[in-house]
């Protein structure tokens, strides 16, 4: 016999974990259309130049690549922006610009698992290329936060800073040459702490330790947006590229709160920097407010050299990827997930083996009109079809027995708040339906 299980940091999904995500993602694209983006796909495997020395020297050791068949060196995607720069750079005459694309699908790392980290898992991305307008930077914002108000979460911050602010204080320390280290050390601060990072930037970049605290002085950065705004004049003042930065990223807030995001949902961090070494401009990061510790749930930027890899038009782009398995961990661990083995709402039993067809006849109108149901494939008792509809987490149930269906009477027991009440069975099945909406009311009402 071969022992079933699966591969470190790689998954199954039981139905109770599969309900909420497949919702999460229904959302995302509820979200994304409205904004006008458009579903694309890529493949799962590329050539391995078009992934290799795209994210970082991190995300090149994390990426599984391998031969192919016909010797070809190959590997899976590590995230879903650079498929997408190769994409539009392949298909952006026939798609038109500005492009905006939304896309869902599954990647991998072969990094260190942790809470709400796995090797193979699934993003959920909005971008849109072939534009540098303020406009869509200010979206990208928009579009997150619509999205977790979507979802339910009404407790979030977004962390917004802008690359060039970064890079102009490098340049003004003289550390342009050593941007790549210094920015990939500056993302872990929130992770490991200022000492480490100092360590890292002195081992690592080489910085001396006036370059270090004026790196570091970035995280010391704090206040109301607008006293962070004029902590980073003074920070970037007399470097074109910094004031630049700070120009824009005044401009993205600007705009982002005009639009009706509330001051407090939008937080000026100048020491985010994400890993990644392709973004060029704006970044987001977004937190949990209740549990900022499991990381940024929806993150993102501008990247405006990184479809140049690929051709010689000018494609710059912006956007952001909703880290659901993330999202999902976070939000099991602060008990906002509904515990159900089944989409249906309703059961019915199978208690009069006489009456099967009617059953049939009974799920398949009220499928008609809109409702789950499912209906139970075996005549065994009673009590035990109802205790398979508790453990599935079904909402109501239709009991029917051969007096019922003689006297066209139905009982709908809700099985949350465990009572009953009959209603008249008639053609129209008005009465049931209007039964079956106080339960799943009630139900809201509870919760």
């Amino acid at each position: 016999m071969i022992e079933p299980r699966t591969l470190k940091g790689f998954r199954d999904y039981l139905p109770e974990s599969m309900i909420p995500r497949e919702k999460l993602i229904a959302t995302a694209q509820r979200v994304y259309r409205s904004y006008g983006f458009s579903p694309i796909d890529t493949p799962a495997m590329e050539y391995l130049e078009i992934l290799t020395g795209k994210g970082s020297d991190e995300t090149d050791r994390q990426l599984y690549r391998f031969q192919d068949h016909g010797g070809r060196d190959v590997g899976l995607r590590f995230d879903l922006t650079v498929p997408l720069a190769r994409f539009a750079a392949q298909h952006i005459n026939d798609l038109g610009t500005p492009f905006k694309r939304y896309h869902i699908g599954t990647v991998w790392r072969g990094e260190n698992t942790q809470r709400g980290r796995y090797r193979e898992f699934m993003q959920c991305d909005f971008d849109t290329i072939g534009t540098r307008s303020v406009v869509a930077d200010i979206e990208t914002g928009l579009v997150i936060h619509d999205l977790m108000r979507a979802i339910g979460i009404e407790r979030f911050t977004i962390h917004l800073n802008n690359r060039q602010v970064l890079q102009g204080v490098l340049q003004k320390q003289s550390l342009a040459d050593r941007s790549v280290p210094v920015l990939r050390a500056i993302d872990k601060l929130a992770k490991i702490g200022a000492a480490k990072v100092a360590e890292e930037l002195r081992d690592a970049a080489g910085l001396n330790e006036e370059q270090i605290a004026a790196v570091l002085g970035l995280a010391e950065v704090a206040g109301s947006n607008d006293q962070i705004l004029k902590s980073v004049e003074n920070l970037v003042q007399g470097n074109a590229m910094g004031e630049e930065g700070l120009a824009r990223l005044r401009d993205i807030a600007a705009g982002i709160v005009a639009a009706g995001v509330a001051e407090q949902r939008l937080q000026l961090d100048v020491a985010i920097a994400r890993g990644l070494d392709y973004y060029t401009g704006a970044i987001f990061e977004t937190f949990l407010d209740e549990l900022p510790t499991i990381g940024s749930v929806c993150s993102g930027g501008r990247y405006d050299n990184l479809a140049g890899l690929f051709t010689r038009q000018e494609l710059p782009g912006i956007g952001a990827s909703l880290g659901l398995d993330r999202l999902l961990a976070a939000l099991e661990e602060l008990g906002r997930l509904e515990k159900v083995r089944t989409p249906a709402a309703i059961f019915i039993p199978f208690f009069d083996a006489a009456r099967r067809n009617d059953y049939l006849r009974l799920a398949a109108q009220l499928r008609e009109r809109g409702w789950g149901v499912e209906f139970y494939p075996e005549p065994k008792k009673l009590g035990q079809q109802l205790k398979y509809a508790d453990q599935r987490g079904f909402r109501a149930a239709l009991i029917l027995g051969d007096r019922e269906w003689q006297d066209r009477q139905c009982q709908v027991k809700d099985l949350t708040q465990m009572r009953s009440e009959q209603v008249p069975l008639d053609d129209s099945l008005q009465a049931l339906e209007e039964s079956l909406r106080r339960v799943l009311r009630s139900e809201k009402n509870e919760e």
